[in-house]
């Protein structure tokens, strides 16, 4: 998973977006950067309530699992940093204040069941099985999953499950899930990830294409459909693999339920250097 923030303007106002980074560009970032809880203690509760997280649960599992378990030695000593950091592979783990925005709208409950797309480094990972019964994970890259399986092996998760495999089709095993996070975006939201969502149950998804993308998180109705509502613009990198390439191809548009937020009023912010 991918994120860095950079800020919008749109009428003197300052929005907040998250976009995706490469390796290459990942250290442009600093210029992203406002504030860490370095010096706050290396708590992230400050930082988080002024990103509008308010959910105590997902802030003290935010300040109980140590990001640098999960990452490389290398970059180890800039885990209090909220940029993305690299973990191998051409990819990046998230920003933490983006990771915890993204959990807290999922509005999990102590029980639940979840499906995280994109396991990544393991850290969001971990951070859901902090608040969740169980937790099933799907990464596309085998040895990123192989590596955060192992890793959260190690430091005691049990209630874990991670699997290498195209995270558009979910896991079918260990559905129906209360939550599902995804970490890449999508030209539309996967009918597969709806169906294996609990009736009333949340899901938070990129989707659109580059800096035009927002989050949209889409809540499962007991006919079967779903409500989406757009939140955060963000550039993530893009989910890949068979499923969601034959998507691409057979829609030149956005998410219906993206098209029918922007045609009632919802502005997308213009970009600015």
């Amino acid at each position: 998973m991918n994120g860095e923030m950079t800020a919008l303007r749109k009428n003197g106002s300052v929005e907040r977006m998250w976009c995706a980074v490469s390796w290459m560009g990942l250290f442009a970032a600093w210029a992203c950067v406002a504030s860490s809880p370095g010096s706050q203690g290396k708590a992230w509760g400050p930082l988080l309530r002024a990103y509008g997280v308010k959910d105590e649960r997902v802030i003290q599992a935010m300040d109980k699992v140590r990001r640098a378990d999960f990452l490389p030695q290398a970059v180890q000593p800039h885990e209090y940093e909220d940029r993305p950091l690299p973990i191998g592979y051409d990819q990046t783990t998230s920003q933490p204040s983006l990771i915890a925005n993204m959990i807290a709208a999922l509005e999990l409950r102590p029980g639940c069941h979840v499906l995280e797309v994109g396991t990544g480094s393991g850290y969001q990972t971990a951070l859901l099985a902090e608040l969740c019964s169980q937790v099933a994970s799907v990464e596309i890259l085998a040895p990123l999953a192989e590596r955060a399986k192992a890793r959260l092996r190690e430091l005691g998760y049990k209630n874990v499950a991670v699997k290498a495999g195209d995270g558009y089709e979910g896991w079918q095993e260990h559905a129906p899930f209360d939550g599902i996070v995804v970490s890449a975006s999508a030209p539309k939201v996967p009918a597969p990830l709806v169906a294996q969502l609990k009736t009333g149950g949340r899901m938070i998804i990129p989707v659109g294409e580059g800096r035009s993308a927002r989050l949209l998180h889409v809540v499962k109705q007991g006919d079967g459909g779903y409500t989406a509502e757009e939140s955060l613009p963000v550039s993530f990198v893009p989910l890949t693999g068979e499923h969601v390439a034959r998507d691409r191809r057979g829609s030149a548009h956005p998410d219906p339920a993206v098209r029918g937020a922007v045609d009632a009023g919802l502005e997308r912010p213009e970009t600015r250097p």
